[in-house]
């Protein structure tokens, strides 16, 4: 892949699959959607629910498009397509392909906003950070938040530029053990506050009484987002995965790994928000905003609130960047196998993509805000039209391929080639032609009938 009409490139090894891979989970989804999801719809029932999910669709989902892309050794329009010319199939492959390129503009904003935290907490800026109206004002300023936007968006594509091992590869080996490190100092740090304690067994203990349909429909919602499910990242990250390599045992590994690092953000920021607030149940749904606006006021009532705040946002940049560098690949991917560039001339072009479209959403909460899409800011916009609409069509898409056009018995041959067996194979087969695309319309029918007011979430 690093050379134009070459032979397409490969990971390492295992490590190397498994560490760009569960870099590509552990996000903004991670640490910063889970907590506060976690947080809003019942802590340890939610918790259960999820890891429960993660072990069946998850997993069923991780499997199918790794096999996909290795067995295609094509992203996602190029893999989709192999089985195919018909229209449902082209669509189904250029979807997959245009969730990435639509998503890493706005998570780059959101990168950006997590590098100004990350530079006023190291200027000492705490208790700054910690008023009234600073989150929103610092979003409204289009030139601050333009510039960390590129700086963040910059930094990505210089990366992918780099190329598969040397860039994507490199990175995620030398980021995600930083990530682990801080996310277990942090956690430490937060569980023994006083008053946290009480925050911990909210949420690992699962409470029926927390218990609703949207607590499911949450949890099912979020493996999305922690798993890179459905964003053509994991076809793409397969097709350069080696043949001797086992498919099973390094989902598995990806899989452990991403629940544990969703499981530690939630004992960073839930138990934290309860030493500081008592568990005040308008605190704990304070949703999107706990990162940016709840965490900095916990950070400013306790003592080592400047280095812990820096730590946390050192981790929640590590995060950002190793998942916007897997959507990155993925885009750059689909424009090399489809229209034959070269590397570099792909991440140019999906760089000033990123650039345009990122800029929209940049500054769609200042100079912009009055332009609105079914009134959505951008930001808002492009993340629903992504994570609520375009992902489980995808998802719904693959799952059909997968069992209905290349059949089962393809894919355990696929699986079975690193390892010699498919331990979970029935879970596999029921998962992806029954429940994975029951689940994934569930989600969509859910998420637009609220996002147009039919129910509330």
């Amino acid at each position: 892949m690093e050379q134009h009409h070459h032979e397409r490139s490969t990971f390492s090894g295992k490590l190397g699959f498994v560490l760009s891979a569960a870099g590509a989970s552990v996000g903004l989804g991670n640490i910063w959607r889970f907590p506060y999801l976690a947080a809003k719809y019942g802590g340890g029932i939610f918790l259960l629910i999820y890891i429960i999910l993660a072990m069946t669709f998850g997993y069923s989902m991780i499997i199918a498009e790794t096999a996909l892309g290795r067995m295609t050794k094509k992203s996602p329009v190029g893999a989709f397509g192999k089985f195919g010319k018909s229209k449902w199939l082209s669509f189904g492959g250029w979807i997959n392909a245009i969730i990435p390129i639509l998503i890493v503009p706005y998570y780059s904003v959101i990168g950006g906003w997590v590098i100004k935290y990350l530079i006023e907490y190291v200027k000492g800026n705490t208790q700054n950070l910690a008023t009234d109206g600073y989150f929103s004002e610092f979003i409204s300023n289009g030139v601050s938040t333009e510039i960390c936007f590129l700086v963040f968006a910059l930094f990505t594509v210089g990366i992918i530029y780099a190329g598969v091992r040397n860039g994507v590869e490199r990175v995620s080996k030398f980021m995600m053990p930083i990530l682990v490190f801080l996310s277990i100092l942090i956690t430490i740090y937060s569980v023994t506050r006083p008053g946290a304690l009480e925050g911990v067994k909210y949420f690992l203990v699962p409470n029926l009484a927390n218990f609703s349909w949207m607590t499911v429909v949450a949890a099912m919602g979020q493996m999305f987002y922690s798993l890179s499910i459905a964003m053509g990242i994991l076809v793409t990250f397969g097709s350069y995965m080696k043949k001797d390599v086992s498919i099973e045992g390094s989902t598995t590994n990806v899989e452990i790994f991403d629940t544990a690092i969703a499981i530690m953000a939630g004992l960073m920021i839930i138990p934290a928000v309860f030493a500081f607030s008592g568990g005040d149940p308008d605190t704990l749904q304070a949703g999107p905003s706990l990162m940016f606006i709840t965490i900095p006021k916990v950070f400013a009532s306790m003592g080592l609130g400047t280095p812990v705040g820096i730590l946390f946002f050192v981790l929640v940049l590590c995060a950002a960047l190793t998942s916007s560098i897997a959507l990155t690949e993925s885009a750059v991917s689909t424009f090399q196998d489809e229209l034959k560039w070269c590397r570099q001339k792909s991440t140019l072009v999906v760089g000033a993509i990123m650039i345009v479209l990122g800029s929209l959403s940049s500054l769609g909460y200042g100079p912009l805000a009055c332009v609105k899409i079914i009134g959505m800011q951008f930001l808002d916009f492009f993340d629903f039209l992504t994570n609520s609409v375009m992902m489980p069509i995808a998802a719904i898409a693959t799952c059909l391929l997968i069992s209905r056009v290349i059949g089962l018995k393809k894919i355990e041959e696929e699986v079975v080639l690193g390892e010699g067996t498919f331990k979970r194979k029935k879970i596999f087969n029921f998962m992806i032609k029954y429940l994975c695309p029951i689940f994934a319309a569930i989600i969509l029918l859910s998420s637009v009938a609220n996002a147009f007011g039919w129910i509330s979430m």
